[in-house]
This record gives C-alpha cells, sequence and structure tokens, in this order.
C-alpha cells in the first residue's frame, strides 16, 4: 500500500495548465494558509513569502488561479472580495454585519447544490451560493 501523495502548489499549477512561479505559489499557499482574505491581505502574505510582488500581478494571479479552479472568490454584498482555497464543494458562507468576519458553512441538507430553486427558469443548475447574515460571537457580545 501506498502513502497518498498531497500534491504540492507548483503540482498544482502545472496541473491547471498554469505556468508555476514563484509569486503564483506563493499566492496560492498564502491563501489556503489563511481565512477568506482581502486582495490587500493576500499581496502582503505574498510579499512575505517572495519579496516585492505588484499589486496588478496579484490581481492576474488571483483571476487565472480562480479560473483554473485553484481558488473561489466570494464577494459578500458591502464588502470586499475575498479569496479562498477551499473549492470544489459548493459550501455556503456566514458574514458578521459589524466586524465582517467570514466563516464556512457546510451545505445545510441534501445533495449539492444544496437548495432546489423554486423555478429554475429552465436552467441547468449545478452550484448554490447562500450568504448568512448575522453578528459573531464577538460583537454579539459587545452589543448586549
Amino acid at each position: 500500500m501506498t502513502a497518498s501523495h498531497t500534491p504540492t502548489a507548483a503540482e498544482e499549477l502545472r496541473g491547471a495548465g498554469l505556468r508555476v512561479t514563484a509569486a503564483r505559489v506563493a499566492l496560492l499557499e498564502t491563501v489556503r494558509d489563511g481565512d477568506h482574505l482581502d486582495v490587500e491581505s493576500i499581496a502582503s502574505g505574498v510579499r512575505d513569502r517572495v519579496g516585492h510582488v505588484s499589486l496588478q500581478a496579484v490581481y492576474e494571479a488571483l483571476h487565472a488561479l480562480t479560473a483554473a479552479g485553484l481558488l473561489r472568490r466570494i464577494e459578500p454584498p458591502g464588502s470586499p472580495a475575498r479569496f479562498e482555497g477551499r473549492v470544489g464543494d459548493n459550501h455556503h458562507h456566514v458574514v458578521c454585519r459589524s466586524c465582517g468576519v467570514v466563516a464556512d458553512v457546510d451545505c445545510s441538507v441534501g445533495e449539492a447544490p444544496c437548495l432546489t430553486a423554486s423555478d429554475d427558469h429552465g436552467f441547468s443548475i449545478d452550484e448554490a451560493e447562500v450568504i448568512y447574515w448575522g453578528l459573531c460571537p464577538d460583537c454579539s457580545t459587545v452589543r448586549s
């Protein structure tokens, strides 16, 4: 029996048909080590790992990695775009109305896409995106 091999970031980039660069590897690792990071936080994390990288290069890499399915972009209304490494499972999010913290929420019931539209308008639905809004425990305590 052989041990399962977890692909490296470089192997995942190659597997997705993307050019492997130090900045892309650092970006993928930064997003996966983080928690629903915005672009500025990602750029800072990449710079900590590889030195100077332009914000434009970060945006371009985020676009390429998201298009390749290696990252997921979420955009809660009124919040900057955030990126995460958890992809392919159609999970949802809960967002604090006060501080903006974001947490993952697994599908609540059934098979993906988790929800059945009341009227699919003829679409073949393969994903549902739900955002639950409320106050996180820290912000709830402050308001009590």
